[in-house]
């Protein structure tokens, strides 16, 4: 008898194994049947083979459930010497059928394994990291109280498209059949979607049926790849549908093919099209990327010349490939010092081998710059997944990478869960970012689980950074399989631009009461005047950071969250930022009716009005300089990352306004000036991690200047001139930094020289969280005296400091061991044996980024 196991699809703690059940021996012979599917009830009315990584559906308890399948194994017949003991054959259960094709194989099932342990998180909550976006089907609870399955939300979609038949030329419609004579002229400039014809000529459903039955024309179903570009489009269709052969490319995948060969659906444009980049190079439809040399990929792009630094980069990266043990190399270079580059010369060399690549890149820096240098480089076998692409358009990008015609995934951390088949090498750039770790369960790191991954499958990691995170700094110092590479000057041979630190508090006592300084005013003046463009950075979108009454003293205060509410002139409205809650901003105070409320702080808005006001008054620069606001109100619709971008790019003269988003991932060779607005910002949040953060976004920001031939500078202004983290981003002094920062971490003991566990409590009720959260730290801190050992530590319950979000309560329990000890293992036993609480909920957050 063959039994599963699978892993049902409730998101909870208590189901912490995989059910067993018995496999149907109709379901091992399925895939049989799987050509004679094609019912109109969509994907749920095939029949499916079940193996491992589909989805099935099993009786569970007195419900149906859904679940994925981790494994399939003969056991022979019950009591026989194969059968397992603990099961009872008497009460097994068979699985009721397949509702999937496999979303991964036996690999994904152990990482859904390693993660449920490595992040105290739910099996199912895992599991479903490998699935397609909207792509599942699910058990919903009907309001007559009975369970019914439910079609996945998003899948692929077909259209139908007239084409020339075999009687074609033949056939002459009777002068009196309009609508056929019509649609025959049609048909001769070229195939037609029915949608079109239809909108055309109105209802064609007869006139079609008629000429189809004369042999005149042919009806086709054809997938549509929603976002793909045309030539990208072409390869993606035929390898869905099982044309291109296997991950290496069964054949020439990026010809031309036939004409008007696939359906496009125009979706992020600024991605589709973004091979046609820096480099000037398309990539659709040109790319002779073949199987016949084996695997070797033509660069569309030219290479240029590397400098030492890169070069012995890319040889050590070579190393790490050739010792497939799982090896990381962190390239630590400059802004600008051709990082990318040797991503692409590495990843090049990886795909000559047969092999893949997967690269991640913060959200924020998934600009169509950043992808178009690997389409430039790799043409259409380079997929993309990002949370700006519709629901439909990532479904079809996993698709495409499913096929196998996928050599090269470009995306956020959610890419290494997409089925990327052979990968030979990991690449994440800006590694330091926090966009990494997962903050919902599992709350997985990118760098650990991309880690892991390359050790069991023999590949290699590359982790990028101008500013590397101290825990891979210290890693590189620890680990015999870390290996550091420094880029210390840009490729171009040009000067790191000049950081000049401006102090406010001697500007405010000199007078000044204005939010530009004298020298960024005066430097505005200077660059754009000259047609150049400046880059001006505010961690803090909205008008001002809130308002306050002159008189009584109240903040107005998000009823659901702990936080006070930002003020938006623009419509002026107050917002949280943290949970969407608005309201009109008042006239008067609502609690003493004085009309004297001052706006404190300012936010991307109220200084994208200022600024605006200094410029027109500039002479030589004057209304004609436009200003582009970057932050999360304008960029929140589809595509205006982009436009936003290429009204930058188009413009003469302009400033580039907003948030950390700008920060990375731009490359203008005229942007001379670079200023950031506050830098105090983030260097007092009550986080381990502050000073780490300011310098990293101080040192980042600086690299947008002086990146071509014109020179950059950049002006920091702080009301802490003498803090370390800006005297050392300053000076490009790393040292400076790390000998202030590393013997307080290590003193109040934060990583790298310990790890943590931050212990999540939330819910409705206080009085009950907080209860619950005592308790936890109780029952923790036994757990650590019995089997954590020396330098173990559980820290009292106390409020997070934003304690309260979104109408919940949040306390937290933090505990804390040594670098190397393994946390999850000591912790794990407890939260698999408590019940779930009704009203209070608990996650555990291992390794986590702040403690927030």
């Amino acid at each position: 008898m063959k039994l599963a196991s699978v892993i049902l699809d409730i998101p909870t703690q208590a189901l912490d194994a995989p059910y067993t059940y018995a496999v149907p021996e109709e379901g091992l012979f399925a895939a049989a049947c799987e050509g004679a599917g094609d019912c109109d009830d969509g994907p749920l009315g095939r029949d499916f083979a079940i193996s491992v990584g589909c989805a099935v559906l099993v009786p569970f308890g007195h419900r149906r459930a859904v679940g994925f399948v981790v494994s399939l194994g003969e056991y022979g017949q019950p009591g026989g010497p194969q059968w397992p003991q603990d099961i009872d054959a008497g009460k097994l259960k068979a699985i009721e059928r397949a509702v999937s094709q496999p979303y991964f194989d036996e690999e994904g099932a152990a990482c859904a394994q390693w993660l449920s342990e490595r992040y105290i998180a739910p099996l199912s909550a895992c599991v479903r990291l490998f699935t397609p976006p909207g792509g599942v089907p699910r058990m919903v609870h009907g309001r007559d109280g009975s369970w019914r399955l439910e079609q996945p939300s998003v899948g692929q979609v077909d259209d139908r498209w007239v084409v020339a038949g075999p009687a074609f030329s033949e056939y002459t419609p009777r002068a009196n059949a309009v609508k056929q004579v019509a649609v025959m002229e049609a048909l001769r400039r070229g195939q037609l979607r029915v949608s079109e014809l239809t909108a055309q000529m109105g209802s064609v459903s007869s006139t079609l049926k008629a000429l189809e039955a004369k042999g005149a024309v042919v009806i086709e179903h054809r997938r549509r790849m929603r976002g793909f570009s045309e030539g990208a489009a072409r390869i993606a269709q035929r390898a869905v549908s099982g044309a291109c052969g296997d991950a290496a490319g069964g054949e020439a995948v990026g010809s031309a093919g036939a004409a008007g060969g696939v359906a496009v659906e125009g979706g992020d444009a600024g991605f589709a099209t973004a091979c046609e980049g820096r480099e000037g190079q398309a990539c659709g439809g040109g790319a002779d990327l073949t199987a016949g040399n084996e695997g070797g990929v033509r660069a569309l792009s030219p290479k240029p010349q590397l400098t030492c630094g890169q070069a012995q980069a890319l040889d050590a990266i070579a190393a790490a490939c050739d010792a497939a043990d799982g090896s990381v190399v962190l390239v630590d270079g400059v802004t600008g010092s051709g990082k990318t580059e040797v991503y692409l010369q590495a990843i090049e060399r990886v795909l000559a081998q047969g092999r893949t690549a997967c690269v991640l890149v913060p959200e924020i820096s998934l600009t169509p710059q950043t992808v178009g240098r690997f389409r430039g480089r790799f043409g259409d076998t380079v997929a993309v997944m990002h949370s700006r692409m519709s629901a439909g358009e990532r479904y079809d990008q996993w698709d495409f990478i499913r096929s196998g015609a996928a050599r090269v995934v470009v995306g956020a951390r959610s890419a290494l869960f997409t089925p990327l088949a052979n990968v030979g090498l990991y690449v994440i750039d800006e590694e330091h970012e926090g966009s990494y770790k997962q903050d919902s369960a599992p709350r997985y790191h990118a760098r650990e689980v991309a880690c892991w991954m390359a050790r069991r499958s023999g590949a290699a990691v590359v982790l990028g950074s101008a500013t590397p995170s101290i825990e891979a700094l210290y890693r590189c110092a620890k680990h015999p399989r870390w290996t550091q590479v420094r880029l210390p000057e840009r490729a171009n041979g040009r000067p790191m631009p000049a950081i000049r630190v401006v102090d406010m508090a001697r500007e405010f006592a000199e007078g000044s009461r204005s939010m530009f300084s004298a020298a960024l005013t005066r430097a505005l003046q200077e660059e754009l005047s000259q047609g150049r463009k400046a880059v001006l950075l505010l961690n803090q979108r909205g008008f001002a950071k809130f308002l306050l009454c002159r008189e009584c003293g109240f903040v107005p205060k998000c009823p659901h969250c702990d936080t006070s509410l930002t003020y938006h002139e623009r419509g002026n409205f107050l917002a949280c930022h943290h949970c969407g809650y608005r309201q009109a901003s008042p006239a008067l105070c609502p609690e003493c009716s004085s009309p004297y409320l001052k706006k404190f702080g300012a936010g991307t808005q109220r200084v994208e009005d200022e600024l605006r006001c200094v410029l027109d008054a500039m002479p030589g620069v004057g209304a004609g300089v436009p200003i582009i606001r970057m932050d999360a109100d304008t960029t929140g619709g589809k595509g205006a990352h982009e436009r936003l971008l290429e009204q930058f790019a188009a413009a003469q003269s302009a400033v580039l306004l907003g948030t950390q988003m700008i920060a990375k991932g731009l490359d203008f060779d005229d942007v001379t000036l670079v200023g950031v607005i506050n830098a105090d910002t983030q260097l007092q949040l009550p986080d381990f991690r502050a000073h780490e953060r300011t310098f990293d976004l101080i040192e980042q920001v600086a690299g947008r200047a002086g990146r071509a031939q014109l020179p950059g500078r950049v002006l920091v202004q702080t009301y802490e001139a003498d803090a370390a983290p800006i005297r050392a981003a300053a000076g490009y002094d790393r040292a400076l930094f790390l000998r202030d920062e590393l013997p307080k971490r290590k003193m109040l003991g934060y990583p790298p020289y310990v790890r943590m566990a931050n212990v999540l409590v939330w819910g409705a009720h206080e009085a009950d969280v907080a209860a619950l959260a005592r308790e936890l730290a109780a029952e923790l801190a036994e757990q650590v005296r019995a089997y954590g050992g020396d330098g173990w530590s559980v820290l009292p319950a106390t409020p997070c400091v934003l304690a309260k979000l979104r109408n919940t309560y949040r306390w937290h329990v933090v505990v804390k061991c040594p670098a190397g000890a393994d946390v999850s293992a000591v912790l794990l036993p407890v939260f698999r044996r408590r019940k779930a609480d009704k009203w209070v909920n608990v996650a555990v957050d291992v390794d986590p980024d702040d403690l927030l």
